[in-house]
């Protein structure tokens, strides 16, 4: 008796003395790649799990399944949508709320007809069109009844803006479920991180990229991350000049249905969760510097980080509420 006593207690003092392991899945995903790192005493996989959650956000909110929930709406069907696509829904409304609209899901349609392709150029877009693809233009105009989505007929819904960073915090959440202390979720640069690098012993660090046109990959700079999330909307890849070689940005003004002039090549935002981060992220490109700075006094969660050329051209950086340094 003794002897079987002896040895629990010995296999007891095992497992609690176990090191934690780090565990590094990625993968394809929203059209991007995702990498996930997080720390357990059984190195749990959890790529199955993983790859089924990402399966039900695309068929709840991507817009390039045709059948998926929101394409579905978007042909005009009357449809129940599931918790996913209610979460997105209500937050996408605070933000658009408040940001007087500039954050704005039902521009989608918009931005489409503007086609951002790889020559870049503006060219003479139809303004009529324009003007009649922002008469349902509004998310005000859209609700949520008895889990289906009240709308104009005319509407187009349009979550890319927020469903990357709400991938990542469902991901984070099915971490936390699984009593992982320890995690770091990137999905397309939109992170999530939660405790520390336990390999460092220290946080996590991630990097900012330069806004480099030639697409070479080098850091604005690196920063520490601890049970926070970031997002950064940048402009440097995705955007079209005039004959005056003025660049405007592929985020559509909410207010005029088109591009947005910007000196801002990149802004990138620290929240408690990624879904907010990354809506802000886009919205703020769209607001300017300068209204983002007074938003910003009332919203001292938001740490936010600006690069952007000034009136010679040359790259300057600004941090706003205590942004990591």
């Amino acid at each position: 008796m003794k002897k079987i006593v002896y040895l629990f207690l010995i296999a007891i003092l095992s497992s609690c003395n176990e090191e934690p392991k780090n565990t590094k899945i990625s993968g394809p995903v929203f059209g991007t790649a995702y990498n996930i790192q997080y720390y357990t005493t059984d190195n749990s996989n959890y790529k199955t799990q993983f790859d089924s959650l990402f399966a039900v956000i695309n068929e709840s909110m991507s817009t390039y399944i045709p059948d998926s929930k929101i394409s579905r709406i978007n042909k005009g069907e009357i449809i129940e949508v599931d918790e996913h696509f209610t979460r997105v829904f209500n937050n996408a409304k605070k933000i658009y709320r408040a940001t007087e609209g500039a954050f704005d899901p039902t521009i989608g349609a918009v931005v489409n007809a503007w086609d951002f392709g790889p020559e870049g150029k503006i060219i003479n877009i139809d303004s009529t069109t324009i003007d009649s693809l922002m008469k349902s233009v509004g998310y005000n105009r859209m609700g949520l009844k008895n889990n289906k989505i009240v709308k104009n007929s005319n509407s187009f819904l349009d979550f890319n803006a927020i469903a990357k960073g709400y991938g990542v915090d469902v991901i984070g959440e099915f971490l936390e479920s699984k009593n992982v202390k320890d995690y770091l979720v990137e999905i397309g640069g939109e992170i999530r991180v939660r405790g520390i690098n336990l390999d460092k012993k220290s946080p996590w660090r991630v990097g900012i990229d330069d806004p480099n046109f030639n697409e070479e990959q080098s850091y604005s700079k690196v920063i520490a991350l601890q049970d926070e999330a970031m997002a950064t909307s940048g402009t440097y890849r995705k955007f079209k000049t005039d004959e005056n070689g003025n660049r405007y940005a592929h985020i559509i003004n909410t207010k005029t249905g088109y591009p947005s002039k910007t000196n801002i090549l990149s802004v990138s935002v620290l929240a408690e969760d990624c879904m907010t981060a990354d809506a802000y992220a886009t919205a703020f490109q769209a607001m300017g510097i300068e209204k983002v700075n007074w938003f910003l006094n009332s919203h001292p969660e938001l740490k936010v980080y600006f690069i952007y050329e000034d009136e010679n051209k040359t790259l300057q950086t600004l941090s706003v509420n205590n942004f990591p340094e």
